[in-house]
């Protein structure tokens, strides 16, 4: 299976989701780093994940109707 090349489009609103999961996890990498953000890994935790969750999401059904085209 052609996974990884198959083409698909993204609207910039669906890209805010991306983004934020690529920010937060950011952030959760420079809580290892920082006092500050330590304090608040939990709640930036659940952003990711959410996020993380939604962004496959989005990608897996925007392939499956590329794909039935």
């Amino acid at each position: 299976m052609n996974f990884f090349k198959m083409k698909t489009s993204w609207t910039n609103a669906e890209f805010i989701v991306l983004k934020l999961c690529i920010a937060t996890a950011y952030i959760l990498i420079g809580t290892y780093f920082h006092n500050f953000f330590r304090t608040y890994w939990v709640p930036v935790l659940l952003v990711f994940v959410i996020t993380v969750v939604w962004s496959v999401y989005l990608w897996i059904t925007k392939m499956m109707k590329e794909k039935q085209k």
